[in-house]
């Protein structure tokens, strides 16, 4: 995607990853998410001992933009440490569609983060079902 910054994108989804809390499982999870204004939104998952109450980095960082009153995101960079990186789950991608369906999203393991992947929240969700308020 011209004309966005991937490695510092990339950059800030590993700092907020040091925020991660994963006394269970240990696989940490940092999110940094682009406004239109040019804001980063950093996340990072926060864990459950009722696993289903968990929640991925990709989410913190949307909810507490939307609740900073950002509405226009650009990209987001999704970084773990995880072979190729990890992809933002099911829950995330329709979060991602709703609020975010023209964003960019990087993909990056920590431990070799200069290798971005790249997608688009369409190509993660085909198909989304999204309702127009």
């Amino acid at each position: 995607m011209a004309g966005i910054n991937k490695q510092k994108l990339v950059r800030a989804a590993l700092k907020a990853r040091d925020a991660a809390v994963a006394p269970y499982s240990k696989f940490k999870v940092g999110a940094a998410l682009l406004t239109k204004s040019g804001k980063i939104v950093g996340g990072a998952n926060v864990e459950s001992a009722s696993y289903g109450l968990t929640c991925c980095a990709e989410r913190v960082a949307l909810f507490k933009a939307l609740t900073e009153g950002e509405r226009d995101f650009i990209a987001i960079a999704v970084v773990a440490r995880c072979d190729g990186g990890a992809m933002p789950c099911g829950a995330c991608r329709q979060l991602l569609a709703e609020y975010a369906p023209e964003a960019a999203v990087f993909v990056a393991d920590s431990r070799n983060a200069e290798v971005i992947k790249e997608f688009s929240v369409r190509a993660l969700l085909p198909g989304a079902f999204v309702l127009k308020p």
